[in-house]
């Protein structure tokens, strides 16, 4: 038996401008914006619609005019899907597919479809089905026109539970073992969290809107392989690296879903899991892409979400990233702001960053040899844990030399234990 080809709807979008303050230059980039959510989504697009209304219609969202028009294009273009780019309650989109004879979707269950294709990880994929199960508890009326017939008949006479019901009862279910899993992945998180304090690693977090160059970014620090593509949600999965970079001290960076504007707050409650991870980092690289002409509005957005995460005091730095691209007015990196000016894809300005990155997290990084006493094997081990060991020798005496790249404010912390002290390398005795 061939198995059959899955077939990519014919998809009509529809694009309302409900009476708002936006320029015509936001209402563009919010516009193509969509249109790349849906291009994201695999939609084959075969008609658009756009228009302004004062409000919403309580019922069907769309006023009765523009509906009708709708109907038409429809029928003219031979869609098989509606996508709608807001939000609609379950009445609204059942009413609007009564209208229109066919299916319709709303930006929330886009997003989640673009987000069910994205996720590869077990964490992923359980965020991805509970922020699923959580829209569709609210409007599972849509699905069938049975659902409100009892259960009958022999060995199924009972209490009369309605259809309706028993599937919300097993959605409830599904959905509490989910968050009951991704709590005992939350924990996992918090383990890994003390085991990195432990370590004194500290941790970098790359946000910042969706396609500014996080993973591109990322995949430079860490020597990663990760995908990095020209599309909305590249990243899903938020994975953790080492630094292997020798101009940096000890850091592990973590690379963190794309947020995008009027993300839906279901999104955001069920990738708790992923987002209390920035909780614990210890500074924010703020991926900007500069060469967007909304950019500025974009990191208000980014902004927002941190600000509703409870993220707003953890140390940012803004990274302008494509800054190479044709007509962007390339600025100097400035320490004093915090600011600085990359192309993550060119691997220019990177210094810079590495710069600040150092400066912010330990107060400068120092690179030079060291000399123990074999009684400090502690403070050894805590060095190797750390990453910061280049180089090491032992003299036959046991003296411990090693040449290490440590932050400043940890060097401080250690100058003051006996048996502990800077050399150079003529201070080094290796021989009797």
């Amino acid at each position: 038996m061939i198995a059959e080809k899955t077939q990519i709807p014919k998809t009509l979008i529809i694009f309302l401008d409900i009476e708002s303050l936006r320029t015509g230059q936001e209402l563009e980039n919010i516009y193509e914006e969509f249109y790349d959510l849906v291009k994201s989504a695999g939609a084959t697009i075969v008609g658009e619609s756009s228009s302004k209304q004062r409000a919403p219609s309580i019922s069907n969202f769309i006023n009765k005019g523009k509906l009708d028009e709708i109907y038409t294009l429809v029928e003219t273009t031979c869609a098989e899907l509606v996508i709608v780019n807001h939000q609609l309650s379950a009445s609204q989109a059942r009413n609007l597919e009564l209208k229109l004879k066919v299916r319709v979707i709303d930006k929330t269950e886009l997003i989640l479809d673009i987000f069910a294709s994205r996720a590869t990880t077990h964490i992923g994929k359980l965020q991805v089905e509970l922020a699923q199960l959580n829209h569709l508890s609210t409007r599972l009326i849509r699905g069938w026109t049975h659902l409100e017939r009892q259960k009958g008949g022999i060995g199924l006479r009972g209490p009369g539970e309605t259809q309706l019901e028993t599937d919300r009862r097993l959605i409830g279910h599904r959905i509490k073992m989910l968050k009951s899993r991704l709590d005992k992945a939350h924990k996992q998180k918090q383990l890994n969290s003390y085991s990195r304090k432990k370590s004194r690693n500290k941790l970098v977090a790359l946000v910042g809107y969706t396609n500014a160059g996080k993973t591109t970014l990322f995949n430079l620090l860490t020597n990663s392989k990760k995908l990095a593509a020209d599309k909305l949600f590249a990243t899903l999965d938020s994975v953790t690296r080492k630094n292997i970079d020798p101009e940096l001290g000890p850091i592990l960076f973590s690379d963190t879903v794309g947020f995008i504007s009027e993300l839906p707050a279901q999104l955001i409650e069920s990738f708790k899991a992923t987002l209390d991870e920035l909780k614990s980092a210890d500074l924010l690289l703020h991926i900007v892409d500069i060469s967007d002409i909304d950019h500025r509005q974009k990191e208000k957005e980014v902004n927002k979400i941190l600000e509703e995460l409870g993220l707003q005091s953890i140390p940012q730095i803004r990274v302008n990233n494509k800054s190479d691209i044709k007509g962007v007015n390339h600025k100097k990196s400035n320490k004093k702001s915090n600011e600085v000016w990359i192309s993550a894809e060119k691997n220019t300005g990177i210094d810079e960053l590495r710069e600040i990155i150092n400066i912010d997290l330990f107060n400068g990084i120092y690179r030079g040899w060291i000399s123990l006493e074999a009684s400090l094997g502690k403070i050894r081990a805590q060095l190797f844990r750390m990453g910061c060991v280049n180089e090491e020798k032992i003299s036959p005496t046991g003296q411990i030399y090693a040449h290490i790249h440590i932050g400043q404010d940890e060097l401080d912390n250690l100058i003051g234990i006996n048996g502990f002290a800077l050399c150079e390398d003529k201070d080094i005795i290796l021989q009797t």
